[in-house]
């Protein structure tokens, strides 16, 4: 039998444990934050951290060492339909923040994955599984069953809009409980009350539609609980 990638242990609601590091941080660094746990993949932020492209591609490198994938949160959803680019420099998994539109979900789909899925320009020079396989088509093939796309959700008009940003190719959903707090403060009279409302609300609107939501303050921890 042939052993299930992680893409699919996400998709069929397997535990999932996502673990932080910064981008400044050596090999010894990382593997001592994660000691004697299992990282599934470990975040990386671009958001509201210091972040250069030659920096991505080491700490990737040092990470990949460690046999743990990185997940990489862009620096804006307006820049989503970079989402390839970003993954040329070697993360696995793109993560897109603040989420709203359908639009930006459609722009992370053409840039993350290869033709006939979407549109990523060929170009791969540190691509994660790139120096395994040689081949561009191989390679793509391999890339649009592996790669992981996931969006941040952060906002009441995320939470109401779910269903339409649930697209093919989306992986799984997280969340941000800072700024979704903020946007629930400044709508006092919206339909919901509290995060776990609108984790709720998320988890409900997205049955059936083979996206993994990932229940957490945080886009990054253990998520044991296998909504989908």
């Amino acid at each position: 039998m042939t052993e299930r990638t992680l893409k699919q242990r996400i998709h069929d609601g397997d535990p999932l444990h996502i673990g932080w590091a910064s981008l400044a941080m050596s090999q010894a660094h990382i593997a001592d934050r994660r000691g004697d746990e299992t990282w599934d993949l470990v975040f990386v932020d671009a958001q509201h951290a210091a972040f250069s492209e030659a920096d991505l591609v080491a700490f990737c490198q040092r990470a990949n060492a460690l046999g743990v994938p990185a997940l990489l949160r862009i620096r804006h959803p307006r820049l989503a339909f970079l989402a390839g680019n970003y993954a040329d420099l070697g993360p696995l998994g793109i993560l897109v923040p603040l989420v709203e539109t359908p639009a930006t979900v459609s722009d992370a789909l053409e840039g993350f994955y290869y033709p006939p899925l979407g549109r990523r320009s060929w170009g791969p020079a540190y691509g994660y599984g790139r120096a395994d396989i040689q081949d561009r088509e191989a390679y793509a093939a391999w890339w649009n069953e592996h790669g992981i796309l996931a969006l941040q959700i952060e906002t009441v008009e995320a939470v109401s809009n779910v269903r339409a940003l649930v697209q093919p190719g989306v992986d799984v959903l997280l969340f941000g409980s800072n700024d979704l707090s903020f946007s629930l403060a400044a709508c006092p009279e919206g339909p919901f009350d509290s995060i776990e409302a609108c984790w709720q609300y998320v988890v409900g609107e997205t049955a059936g539609a083979g996206v993994r939501v990932a229940v957490g303050m945080l886009p990054y921890g253990r998520f044991d609980r296998s909504e989908r």
